[in-house]
């Protein structure tokens, strides 16, 4: 089945605060006009289309790349909207705000194709552990996605995975307000809700831009000791000065 189009209210997740960049207060000091709505929320937007055209088979074994190109704010009625299947299988979905793109994820019915790349730097952080319970287990549905498939079957949404990534990047990375960018996400595995996750992730390369510092990690995702995850996670640690 081919995926299909899919709207949604845009909101922001109580515990997004911490960045400062998803309160009215944090978006408008960074040059916005509100909060932004958090990157992984909207994945968890994008991922609906697929999973319900793809099944929990794209979660054990597919792929996906998410960029965001410009910000989502909380209320705007978002519409995930699917291009049709590749020759290779994959699909393109756009998140559109009246009409406008605002990010774009290509899932792959199976894990993409990666090709290997020079890591400028091997910066590896301390492992972080994780159960989980409580907003882990019920992520997507608080973040706007009602797909029944997760409390039947009892499994994590595929959102949690760039959310953990993000983690990385606040514990070690942040000091103040900063942007999630884009992720490349290959899953090995589902994960039941109540699982203990084990976060490991090496900063592999810093550079400047002109809206500020980006990071660039390699994470690596394990439930209850198996394999679920690897993500390339990239985000603005440091926003320039607007203006």
């Amino acid at each position: 089945m081919d995926p299909t189009i899919w709207s949604v209210q845009a909101r922001n997740l109580p515990e997004h605060a911490s960045n400062p960049i998803h309160t009215d207060e944090g978006g408008r000091a960074a040059g916005f006009d509100a909060a932004l709505v958090a990157g992984v929320t909207v994945y968890a937007y994008l991922t609906r289309p697929i999973v319900e055209a793809w099944g929990p088979g794209w979660l054990a074994d597919g792929g996906a790349l998410v960029e965001f190109l410009a910000p989502v704010q909380a209320r705007d009625l978002l519409d995930c909207v699917p291009e049709a299947p590749t020759e290779a299988g994959s699909v393109e979905v756009m998140a559109l705000v009246d009409g406008e793109s605002r990010a774009r994820c290509t899932a792959w019915p199976g894990p993409p194709d990666v090709a290997g790349r020079d890591r400028p730097q091997d910066e590896r952080l301390e492992p972080h552990v994780e159960p989980l319970i409580g907003g882990w287990a019920d992520y997507g549905l608080r973040a706007g996605d009602d797909l029944d498939l997760y409390a039947e079957a009892g499994i994590v949404h595929p959102a949690v995975w760039p959310a953990l990534a993000n983690g990385v990047v606040t514990r070690h990375l942040v000091d103040g307000a900063w942007i999630h960018t884009r992720s490349r996400i290959r899953h090995h595995g589902v994960a039941r809700v109540g699982a203990v996750a084990t976060v490991q992730a090496t900063v592999v390369d810093r550079f400047d831009t002109r809206s500020g510092t980006r990071a660039v990690l390699d994470v690596t995702i394990s439930a209850d000791g198996s394999l679920v995850a690897t993500i390339e996670h990239e985000a603005i640690v440091e926003l320039h000065p607007t203006g």
